[in-house]
């Protein structure tokens, strides 16, 4: 080899070296962060979970008018023991704080509910049956009369009280953000998740509207851990409702009393496990 060829190769060697030097003197890029195991037990309310729920309820308890759409699908056990689906349709309109009307198409028996601040009215127009009784001053009462009296119970009722956040704070034991979808609704929504004493629940919020757009729940003490999930669309915030939306149209159907389904205990009797401010819902609506 000439020594012209042996010094070519020993500063490539060199120039070699040099930048193997600078390559490692370069800082490397940090490896994403991992995300929490699977069964990591997230517990304490997340700031930014709040907020988006309180945003949410600030923007539901605002609203003099309301209309939307609930399509629900909740799941029973089925003889061979994997649930089955069954779906109902609610159409919801309110004003505050004394009317409310639900129109619930389902798979089975249609329903209507009707309260005009005087009266709520429970109509299965099918079986041509109606029952008529007085009703509080207000919807939140509303909805507990009707719970209590009758078993009459929405899933939507967190959404149509006068302050959901206030309602559900005192039980709320977890909140947590979870991130964004691009395909529910829509509409961009923020995804939180938060436990209270009774259910486990993933909810959907407009980013930008702040209005729910889907809502998923499993009963804590449900040990096949049965899903409820909740699809909402069609919103209206303070559109126009007139008063004849909230009159039935029952002449002839025949009057029946409220009755609850379940059987109760004596008159006058604790009933074991009852909240004093809100129902246990039941576990298919």
């Amino acid at each position: 080899m000439t020594r012209n060829a042996c010094v070519l190769v020993t500063a490539l060697g060199l120039l070699a070296a040099v930048d193997g030097q600078a390559a490692d003197a370069q800082p490397k890029p940090k490896a994403p962060p991992r995300p929490p195991a699977v069964g990591t037990i997230v517990t304490g309310l997340e700031p930014k979970a709040v907020e988006i729920l309180k945003a949410a309820s600030s923007r539901l308890a605002a609203a003099q008018s309301m209309s939307f759409t609930a399509v629900i699908s909740y799941e029973n056990p089925s003889t061979l023991g994997p649930p089955l689906v069954y779906t109902t349709t609610n159409q919801v309109s309110l004003v505050r704080p004394n009317k409310l009307r639900v129109i619930t198409p389902a798979d089975g028996p249609a329903s209507e509910f009707y309260y005009d601040g005087t009266n709520m009215v429970a109509y299965a127009p099918a079986q041509q049956l109606v029952a008529v009784a007085p009703a509080p001053p207000t919807i939140d009462a509303t909805l507990q009369a009707a719970f209590d009296m009758a078993a009459i119970y929405f899933p939507f009722w967190d959404l149509i009280v006068a302050d959901p956040y206030k309602d559900v704070e005192p039980v709320l034991k977890t909140a947590f953000y979870i991130g964004q979808s691009k395909v529910v609704g829509g509409v961009t929504t923020d995804m939180v998740a938060y436990v209270t004493d009774a259910v486990f629940v993933q909810i959907w919020i407009g980013n930008e509207d702040k209005l729910p757009r889907r809502v998923r729940a499993i009963y804590l003490d449900d040990p096949s851990r049965l899903r409820h999930d909740m699809e909402l669309s069609n919103w209206q915030i303070d559109a126009a409702i007139t008063d004849d939306t909230f009159k039935p149209s029952t002449a002839n159907a025949k009057p029946v009393e409220f009755a609850r389904p379940d059987p109760q205990p004596p008159k006058g009797a604790p009933v074991p496990g009852k909240e004093a401010s809100k129902p246990t819902p039941p576990k298919s609506q």
